[in-house]
Parts: structure tokens; C-alpha cells; sequence
């Protein structure tokens, strides 16, 4: 009988390693070609790996919550084959050459977006790893020396963090816990081994009372004495709920943010009377011509895509001192979960959609959020997001900004509400429907009049819908 090896796939441009979250076959278990044998997850997303070949598992190669590095090998399945495949015959997808990271900056291979924010932190990274020697034998992962690189932490401090990753591999949350209390750490490095083994006999391992404190986001302005770490008093009755890795990393992610980008947010009420009336007109009509029901999302999108394009300095981010002008408009549409998590799955190159290929990506990205069968590349290369807070009955909000981009907008719920308008014979008192908008935008890049100028377009453009537009 022969045996397959079955690799960790590729799974986007940036992505070079992932967690394993569960294995839906157990050893001897027989597979069926395309069977999900585990389910990983990388950043944000969760994904199925299948088996492109029809067997039984013989060996799992790795454990639950053990993070592998892309085109290692997972699992060995025994097919009815007569000679044993090699893996060169065997493998099913490309292995991307991030696996062995070079020593000197000039050969490091480029991330499109390793770390939520990278960009603004490219520049800092040349003098750090210009002085950094890795310690030989022992790997670290592009977001583990993306992280090291963010905070000034060399590869000889790095060397000296323990790591509870398979061989002693430094994980992220291992680098995370570290630099916030990175006193700790140093004073257990330090003290001679004997010391350290006589301590642990006499001295219970210390336990965390608030787990939740434990998984607090990086404070990166005082990591000895990080701020807002105040001592939580937990009852009996009281319940501690662990973090998921989803809600980790939303709240690294949040954290980063509001210590990267001075936020500055706007506010703008828009009539959009004929657009809720077009759209209950048309919408019958439009699901039976497209096979898909057209939302208000759609809609708020082109209107943002037209105001980009007169406002393209909204459209960038930042690196450094450096400005990057993006050259695609990239919507991100914030989509709530019903693990009461967010994702950001992304529409490419909106500009180049009409109104039906835009609601039609829209319907697709988000049954497949929900679904759990996004892609890693459907959540990269935004650059510019939308967030429907009115889809929970809130009529405003200050919605932090995803980085690397420099502004955010929030649409509020639509309501009825009387309003003046003016007619050929005067000013009137009629029911409308009103909504605000709201941007929060980085105020290094993006001062009040832009901001406030790209934010009236966009409501411009909703106000002068065409009521008699053809679908």
C-alpha cells in the first residue's frame, strides 16, 4: 500500500503559517477524496483542509493548536497505490519560499500585509534587523519578527524568550505576553538554572486570576507598566470567559490602531428619500433579472467609490514619512459573525463593478463570512472600509479605523423623520428618510477639511440618487 503525505496548503500572498484548530479524522479513519481532514484557521480566517486523495489516516503529524508552517507535511494517509509517493509527486499545492527566511534584509521576502499596520512600521524595521543574527537553529515566523520589529526587540532578546511552540518554537502569543511584562521574563532568563529549579519546588506557579487581563493587547507606550491595566475583582458568581483567538486578535488589532492614528471623526445626516424609494420599486424586479436581492450596502459602496475618486488621498496609507497612494479602490465591508465577532472581507478594484457586480460581491463575500468559507485573500488589500452600524438600530458611531488605511466610514440606520425641503413654492415640512454618516479618519494624513469634503461628497452623491435610474 502506498502512503501519501499530505502538506499544509497555500493559502494567500502573505500567509506562511497556521493554527491548527481541530482534526475531523481521526487515525484509521477512512477518507474520501476532497474529505476535510482538519480545519486551520490564519488570521482572521478559519478554513477546511481536504484530502486530494481517497485512503486511510495512518499518522497526524501535528496537534490541536500546534501553528505549521505552510508545505509541511500534516498527515500520512495509506492509499491503495503500489509504490510509496515522494513528496515531490505528492504535492498538491506550491510552497511558498517565505518558509526559509533569509539572514540579511536584502533577501527578505516581502508581505503584503503580515501584521494589520505593518506599513506604518516598514521604516523602522531596516535599523533593527541590520543589527539583528539569528540564532541558528531556532525559526521565527514573519509575524512573530514583524511583531519583534514593531516594538524594537532584537533577535538575540528574542532568542532568550522561551516559547511554547512545538520545540520550543516562540509563538505569537508567547512574544505578546512577553512584552508586556518582559521584567518577568528577563529575571527567569537571568538567574542561574539551580536557582530557577529550586524556586519552582518551593514556589506554586503563579495563576493568573483574570484571564481575561492575560490576553490584554499590547500597551506599547509603557510595555514594563502597561496603562488601563487596572486589577479586576472576580466573586464566585462572577463568570471568566476566555478570549477566542478571533477576539484576540480584533482586540490587538483595535489596540494598534488607536495607538497608531490620531482618530478624528465626522458627522453628516444625509436624505435619502429616493434611494429607499428606488430600492422598493426596483427590488422585486432586480431579483428576478439578477438572482439576487439588492441591499442598501451596494449601494453606500458606489457612492463611496465615486467620492475616492474625487478625494484619491483618502485612498492611501502611511509608511513612515512616506505617503502610498493606492492605485486600486478596495472596499472592506465590516461583517458582523454570529460568534458575535467582526471580519473585513474585501471587495477588489470596486471601482471597475457596476451596481449588480458590486451587489453580487457584496451577497457573495457575505454568506461566505457567515458560512465560515472565506479565503485568506478575500480579508487583505483593503483600502478603504464601510461598517454598517444601522443594521443593530444604532443611528451613529465612531468606528476605529483598519489599518494600514487612514479612514473609516459608518452608516447609521435610515429614519423617518420630518425635514424642511425646498420647493419651487417654498420651503416645506415633508416625512423623509435620514440617515448620518460618520468618518473617523487619521488626522496625520487626513486634516478636517478633506476629510469633511470627501464626507459631503458621499452624501452628495446618496442625496442625488436617481430616482428612475434602469436597473
Amino acid at each position: 500500500m502506498a502512503k501519501y503525505q499530505l502538506l499544509l496548503p497555500k493559502m494567500g500572498e502573505s500567509v506562511a503559517e497556521a493554527t491548527i484548530i481541530k482534526w475531523n479524522k481521526a487515525v484509521g479513519d477512512h477518507i474520501d477524496m476532497d474529505d476535510a481532514v482538519m480545519e486551520i484557521a490564519t488570521d482572521k480566517v478559519d478554513s477546511e483542509v481536504p484530502s486530494p486523495v481517497t485512503g486511510k489516516l495512518l499518522e497526524q503529524l501535528c496537534q490541536e493548536n500546534d501553528v505549521v508552517q505552510v508545505g509541511s507535511v500534516i498527515a500520512i494517509i495509506e492509499t491503495g497505490g503500489e509504490e510509496e509517493e515522494t513528496p515531490e509527486v505528492t504535492q498538491a499545492v506550491e510552497v511558498p519560499e517565505v518558509v526559509d527566511i533569509p539572514d540579511t534584509p536584502e533577501e527578505q521576502p516581502i508581505l503584503s500585509e503580515p501584521v494589520p499596520g505593518i506599513e506604518q512600521l516598514e521604516a523602522r524595521s531596516a535599523s533593527v534587523e541590520n543589527t539583528d543574527t539569528a540564532k541558528p537553529g531556532r525559526f521565527y515566523s514573519p509575524l512573530v519578527k514583524n511583531i519583534a520589529t514593531q516594538e524594537g526587540i532584537s533577535v538575540e532578546e528574542l532568542d532568550k524568550i522561551p516559547g511554547s511552540g512545538a520545540e520550543g518554537r516562540l509563538t505569537k502569543d508567547d512574544l505578546l505576553t512577553y512584552i508586556q511584562n518582559p521584567a518577568a521574563f528577563k529575571a527567569s532568563v537571568t538567574q542561574p538554572e539551580a536557582v530557577k529549579q529550586e524556586e519552582a519546588k518551593s514556589t506554586p506557579e503563579p495563576v493568573r486570576a483574570e484571564p481575561v487581563v492575560e490576553s490584554k493587547p499590547v500597551q506599547t507606550q509603557a510595555p514594563a507598566e502597561p496603562k488601563g491595566a487596572a486589577a479586576v475583582s472576580v466573586s464566585g458568581a462572577d463568570e471568566v470567559i476566555e478570549m477566542d483567538r478571533m477576539r484576540r486578535l480584533i482586540a490587538d488589532h483595535m489596540v494598534m490602531s488607536k495607538q497608531t492614528s490620531p482618530h478624528v471623526t465626522s458627522f453628516i445626516e444625509a436624505d435619502v428619500t429616493n434611494i429607499v424609494q428606488w430600492r422598493d420599486k426596483v427590488k422585486s424586479a432586480f431579483e428576478k433579472k439578477e438572482g439576487e436581492k439588492i441591499t442598501f450596502t451596494p449601494i453606500f459602496i458606489e457612492a463611496v467609490v465615486k467620492a475616492i475618486r474625487d478625494f484619491p488621498m483618502i485612498n492611501i496609507s502611511v509608511n513612515g514619512t512616506q505617503i502610498i497612494k493606492k492605485a486600486n479602490i478596495n472596499i472592506g465591508m465590516a461583517t458582523a459573525l454570529p460568534s458575535g465577532n467582526l471580519i473585513v472581507p474585501v471587495i477588489k478594484k470596486a471601482d471597475q463593478l457596476s451596481l449588480v457586480g458590486l451587489t453580487k460581491a457584496v451577497n457573495d463575500l457575505a454568506n461566505r463570512a457567515r458560512g465560515n468559507k472565506l479565503q485568506p485573500d478575500d480579508v487583505q488589500d483593503g483600502t478603504f472600509t464601510i461598517t454598517n452600524v444601522g443594521s443593530f438600530g444604532n443611528v451613529m458611531g465612531t468606528p476605529i479605523i483598519n489599518q494600514p488605511q487612514v479612514a473609516i466610514l459608518a452608516v447609521g440606520a435610515i429614519k423617518k423623520k420630518p425635514a424642511v425641503i425646498e420647493t419651487k413654492q417654498g420651503d416645506m415640512i415633508a416625512i423623509r428618510h435620514l440617515m448620518f454618516l460618520s468618518l473617523s479618519y487619521d488626522h496625520r494624513v487626513v486634516d478636517g477639511a478633506l476629510g469633511g469634503s470627501f464626507l459631503r461628497r458621499i452624501a452628495d452623491y446618496l442625496e442625488g440618487w436617481d430616482a428612475d435610474r434602469a436597473i
